[in-house]
């Protein structure tokens, strides 16, 4: 994250900036307002404000117009093929920047952008909002406890109709990175290798369905499968280990852990492991906020200097690493080692 030589006096509220206002951008602004220790002083987009996000804020023109308005940081919501432009002008600024997931439009431009916040001392984060989910959130911290025992597995389900806000990437820049990245922070190692397979079914440039499989540094195995064209919508995050599953549902922020039954007698009659056999079911009750909210006030913490959970922008860049290798895979038939 660099040296943070220039984090923020503690306490002080933060003048933010948002640069677009589209279908991202609007919950930002929304949110923003609503933290206390946050203030949206400026707004940018060059395309106006269809939804209405500025209120009694001029929408300016550009990113040279926002950071002229006296930014503290700035919310990066433009379409990603615009990140590395926006943030390499912010960097240069001085102005500590959330980009919007993915980092950038691709690996090469997304390590620019993170070697810029590092030279810099600025504080530099990824909006990656799914690590903010209370569910999510839950099953890392008793992962992390060692309530599963070894990880064995993560899978992860992500499946729904096409969403018309998308029109620069397909599917596994815009959905699967949230399960690249979620994966590798839940089991705290990077990924090592990866496999995938895609199809083209909606007549569109761009892939809609994807498949793929990895091996993480640690040993985890694990699988994503993500699609624009199913009719249920599934948002599912399941990690497998010794003492038995956890089940997270994104959708409803409901985890879910089920426990290896008692197999003793089996292991007595065998000198060898033969399985497990399903045990009792806990559904734990979370507090449920509001995971973009959760997302600004960790930034705001990392602004002010405070311990924080923002995604680095060197996790950013590791995950396009490996949404590149997916699709690389893809294209060539070949597995990928990182």
């Amino acid at each position: 994250m660099g040296q943070r030589t220039s984090v923020l006096p503690e306490g002080r509220p933060v003048r933010m900036g948002l640069i677009g206002l589209g279908s991202m951008g609007r919950h930002h602004a929304r949110v923003i307002r609503e933290v206390e220790g946050m203030e949206l002083v400026a707004v940018a987009d060059p395309h106006g404000d269809k939804h209405g996000v500025a209120k009694d804020l001029e929408v300016l023109a550009d990113v040279e117009a926002l950071i002229g308005a006296g930014i503290d940081a700035a919310m990066v919501a433009v379409p990603t093929y615009l990140h590395e432009e926006v943030a390499l002008a912010l960097a240069a600024a001085g102005v500590h920047t959330m980009v919007e997931k993915p980092i950038a439009a691709t690996a090469e431009s997304g390590q620019r952008v993170a070697e810029a916040f590092e030279a810099a001392g600025l504080v530099g984060a990824v909006g990656y909002v799914e690590r903010c989910n209370p569910a999510l959130l839950e099953m890392r911290r008793r992962i992390e406890a060692g309530e599963l025992g070894e990880v064995y597995q993560i899978t992860t389900s992500r499946q729904g109709p096409f969403p018309g806000r998308i029109a620069d990437v397909g599917v596994v820049k815009d959905l699967a990175t949230h399960d690249i990245d979620l994966t590798a922070w839940i089991a705290q190692s990077p990924y090592e290798q990866v496999a995938g397979q895609v199809t083209h079914r909606s007549g569109r440039e761009h892939e809609d369905m994807v498949v793929a499989t990895g091996r993480l540094a640690n040993g985890v195995i694990v699988s994503h499968t993500v699609n624009w064209l199913s009719p249920m919508k599934v948002r599912q995050t399941v990690a497998t280990g010794e003492k038995g599953a956890f089940v997270a549902n994104t959708l409803t922020g409901d985890l879910t852990f089920v426990a290896n039954g008692d197999v003793r007698s089996e292991w007595d009659r065998a000198s060898h492991f033969r399985g497990v056999s399903e045990g009792d079911s806990t559904r734990y009750a979370l507090s449920r906020r509001e995971p973009l909210r959760v997302e600004q006030e960790s930034f705001r913490d990392a602004l002010w200097g405070r311990p924080s959970q923002i995604v680095s922008m060197a996790e950013g860049v590791h995950t396009l690493q490996v949404v590149e290798a997916v699709l690389e895979s893809a294209a060539t038939g070949t597995t990928i080692t990182l």
